[in-house]
């Protein structure tokens, strides 16, 4: 099913494909025709699931626009608040639908002002509502449509009766939407007494997640994210791994900046015609691309028997695509490994996955950057010990006895490994400052072009004659290179450099913007 059999107007429509949405979950499959048709709904459904947009598109969609509120959200916690009325904004966005969040902990005067303007719908926490009501401050007279999110935990935080005095406000003569993770007794009595014959909606998952499959989970903050899928990428060395992302604006921001950090990394989602598709997909299976960033539509009917780690960059949407992802790996009877990041609003999700797929999801610590720098080191033994199998380095034999004259065969070793990787270090998501004294270089040629530091260095002390010493970070990205210079060297290097040819494509060369504070 898609969007567009919802008969959705075309403000919506767009909204929901600025979003990024692809298509509905199973629970806005169900819910948003029955909310669209004017039905009470108890939907048993937790976070993670699509909810939010489940009634946030019908409310957008049935709003009509007055001073009072068409419709009002209960939440739990004012973070709740915020975030759904932030995505039933983006919803709305189109036909200019107003949304204000209201809670406690911050200035009451700001709300009513807002609130005297006029809002088409609140979304708040139950004590802040009340606050509001007492002070005459917010009306619910008109309001058609009352919404209680996430009502399990409001129940655990005391909120019942709350609950029951706002709804005594509302005109009896409306739509009520509840959405619960669990459906206990009082929640059950809420549902008798406010409700009229709601209809029931509950996420099923039939199918049971492969036994080879390692899975783990790790706990990160949202802002976290892409540090930590550096780190684990680093350390696990998937041979071929799929990162699942929510929304086509998740998938290529993330390959954008796992390209920016030097990954082999390419997009899958909805907005790709076929012939990119079947390019990508080649790239994927014949090893040209390591990581394929997708969403769950687009990675649908995929049969890669060679994939050895899936990884939820974001937690599925409900335990039956937890199950679908999982089982892109362990193909074939060979066992893989499922990872999953998890922010600590998702944790109640992720056991609710657990218990609903059967299936147990160990948590582990992430690692370290000593762990990373570890992995790395392991990784360049490894490929000098093939080039010495293959005796690749014999050219170099007659260089090093000259060396060992002045250095120690440590130091000499070591200083080639640094100029053909690099810097030992975290890789940087976005661009580093530069150092004092220092000027940073941006050069048009990267890994792809089967470029190392040690031709980057090797360029700019023959053709700009400066001392290797001189020379300070480099950062090799996929398709562009970063050089640190001493202000005194930049214009030379820069004359000298620019234009040169280099591995048979011409180089540009000029200073990096300077980051925004």
């Amino acid at each position: 099913m898609k969007f567009e059999d919802f008969s959705l107007s075309k403000e919506t429509m767009k909204s929901v494909s600025e979003i990024g949405f692809e298509e509905p979950t199973p629970i806005q499959v169900t819910a948003i025709p029955l909310i669209l048709g004017g039905h009470d709904i108890v939907g048993q459904a937790q976070t993670g699931t699509g909810k939010t947009a489940a009634f946030g598109i019908p409310i957008v969609e049935k709003c009509k626009k007055g001073l009072k509120p068409f419709a009002i959200v209960l939440e739990p916690t004012r973070e709740l608040a915020v975030q759904v009325a932030q995505e039933i904004h983006k919803i709305g966005k189109y036909k200019k639908i107003s949304v204000l969040p209201v809670y406690g902990g911050t200035s009451i005067e700001r709300q009513i002002k807002i609130l005297k303007q006029g809002v088409n719908v609140v979304v708040g926490t139950p004590g802040r509502v009340i606050d509001h009501i007492n002070r005459k401050t917010l009306s619910l007279s008109e309001v058609n449509i009352v919404v209680l999110d996430e009502a399990d935990e409001m129940l655990d935080m005391g909120f019942i009766e709350d609950i029951e005095t706002i709804l005594k406000t509302i005109p009896a003569e409306r739509q009520n939407l509840l959405f619960s993770a669990t459906i206990p007794q009082p929640i059950m009595n809420i549902a008798r007494r406010y409700m009229r014959s709601p209809e029931k909606i509950r996420v099923h998952t039939k199918d049971v997640v492969i036994p080879k499959i390692k899975q783990i989970f790790y706990e990160v903050r949202e802002g976290d994210k892409i540090n930590a899928l550096s780190r684990l990428i680093d350390v696990e060395e998937p041979q071929l791994a799929i990162v699942f992302c929510h929304t086509k604006r998740d998938v290529d921001e993330v390959s954008m900046k796992l390209g920016q950090m030097g990954y082999n990394a390419g997009a899958l989602h909805g907005d790709f015609t076929q012939a990119r598709r079947d390019e990508v997909m080649h790239k994927f299976k014949t090893g040209m691309l390591d990581i394929l960033v997708a969403t769950d539509v687009a990675a649908r009917g995929l049969d890669i028997k060679d994939v050895t780690h899936v990884i939820n960059y974001s937690i599925p949407q409900n335990p039956d695509n937890y199950v679908h992802r999982v089982g892109r790996t362990g193909r074939a009877g060979k066992s893989g490994m499922a990872i999953t990041l998890v922010t600590p609003r998702e944790y109640k999700h992720l056991r609710s996955i657990e218990k609903t797929a059967k299936t147990i999801i160990d948590r582990k610590k992430l690692p370290s950057h000593a762990d990373v720098i570890k992995a790395r080191e392991k990784n360049v033994v490894r490929e000098i010990s093939e080039i010495i199998k293959g005796t690749k380095h014999v050219g170099y034999i007659l260089a090093v006895k000259e060396l060992s004259d002045t250095y120690g065969v440590s130091d000499i070793a070591a200083a080639a490994l640094y100029a053909a990787y690099g810097e030992v270090r975290e890789k940087p998501v976005e661009e580093p400052r530069e150092t004092s004294g220092s000027v940073r270089l941006f050069m048009t040629i990267g890994r792809k072009d089967m470029i190392k530091a040690a031709d980057i260095i090797k360029s700019i002390t023959s053709e700009a004659h400066i001392p290797f010493s001189k020379i300070g970070k480099i950062d090799v990205f996929d398709k562009f290179t970063f050089v640190e210079i001493p202000q005194e060297f930049s214009d030379r290097v820069i004359r000298s450099v620019n234009d040169i040819m280099m591995k048979g494509r011409r180089v540009r060369v000029q200073q990096a913007r300077a980051k925004t504070v």
